[in-house]
């Protein structure tokens, strides 16, 4: 069943059916932001082996730059009209990926899924802010700040993946189990 998410007013500029379309493609942004944000603090719980403290540490300012990235979809949400579901029910109902799937584990296998996680992340980004840079530039500034640390999370957790020749452990792994098997064999 798919919702209405029309909204009753929105931002000055915007046509009410419009604003509709961009707090759905807000809110599956503000979803995957969530399990982002959760995810990160899992493997910062998780994470074992000689590289512990540097991933450890390297991780918990990406949760505070994700869940600060959370709000301000939100906001975008509350502002165009709409209503920013941010329960877990809602995440889980609405989401289309899998979730993350690996536990306790060497830090360079967990950097390996999370690897897949962001480029999963970074190309949800992409495809918003193809929607909203037809509807509202507003929109597509704030999601193209975010790409922009998003994409330099993601070189962060590369730079413990790649060789000196610039290839990825992951390259080609097609599951975050896949590419977790992969980074543990670096470990």
């Amino acid at each position: 069943m798919t919702q209405d998410l029309t909204p009753k007013y929105t931002v000055p500029g915007i046509e009410r059916e419009a604003a509709g379309r961009l707090i759905g493609v807000l809110r599956t942004r503000l979803h995957a932001l969530n399990d982002l944000h959760l995810t990160l603090k899992h493997v910062h719980w998780n994470v074992v082996g000689p590289h512990f403290i540097a991933v450890h540490e390297m991780v918990d300012p990406q949760v505070d730059s994700v869940r600060e990235m959370a709000d301000d979809v939100a906001e975008r949400i509350g502002a165009l009209g709409g209503v920013a579901q941010g329960t877990p029910g809602a995440l889980v109902a609405e989401r289309h990926w899998d979730d993350y799937s690996i536990g306790r584990a060497d830090a360079i296998a967990h950097l390996a899924a999370l690897d897949l996680v962001y480029t999963g992340v970074i190309e949800g980004v992409r495809e918003a802010i193809k929607v909203a840079g037809e509807l509202d530039p507003a929109t597509e500034d704030l999601l193209i700040g975010q790409l922009r640390d998003l994409e330099k999370f993601q070189w962060f957790v590369r730079a413990h993946l790649e060789n000196s020749g610039g290839n990825l452990a992951t390259a080609g792994a097609h599951s975050e189990t896949e590419a977790a098997e992969r980074g543990a064999d670096l470990g």
